[in-house]
């Protein structure tokens, strides 16, 4: 797991300072009707990271773990993201996936088999579920700087 960790912390390496140069302004413009803000996809990211956080704890305390649908225009819309700075997300958003990084790296191995059905969906096991994040993670940052590769090569 200390490969998917490190992985995730090359992300954060490299996104950050293309995440510090856009400015404010442009982050809260939607690209097209229905359409998430930068900060609002930033958000989407934190409320995954939160969603992943209480996944891989809970999976980590015992298998077959029953956990409900994320919600995700809800969990943006409700948190107001376009109304807090831009570097005061990005700072989240880093913290929070720093954390991710350190849970994933010091998981138990004998823990990874353990189970989790999401809305109904599944099972799957701990290490799916931590492996997937960066996936996830890697799709939404390109919708914010798309001419960046975030593949494990860098």
């Amino acid at each position: 797991m200390k490969i998917i960790a490190d992985d995730l912390r090359r992300i954060i390496d490299h996104a950050l300072p293309q995440l510090e140069n856009i400015g404010n302004e442009a982050t809260s413009v939607p690209s097209g009707p229905d359409k998430w803000t930068i900060k609002e996809i930033l958000g989407h990211l934190i409320d995954s990271a939160c969603n992943n956080q209480q996944k891989f704890v809970r999976a980590m305390a015992q298998t077959g773990v029953e956990f409900p649908k994320y919600e995700q225009e809800h969990w943006v819309e409700s948190q107001k993201y376009n109304q807090i700075r831009w570097d005061e997300l990005i700072r989240f958003w880093e913290s929070f996936n720093l954390h991710i990084a350190h849970i994933i790296e010091n998981v138990d191995p004998n823990l990874l088999s353990n189970t989790i059905t999401i809305d109904g969906a599944g099972p799957f096991t701990l290490e799916f579920i931590m492996s997937d994040y960066n996936q996830h993670l890697k799709h939404h940052l390109k919708q914010i700087v798309p001419d960046t590769e975030f593949d494990s090569s860098f």
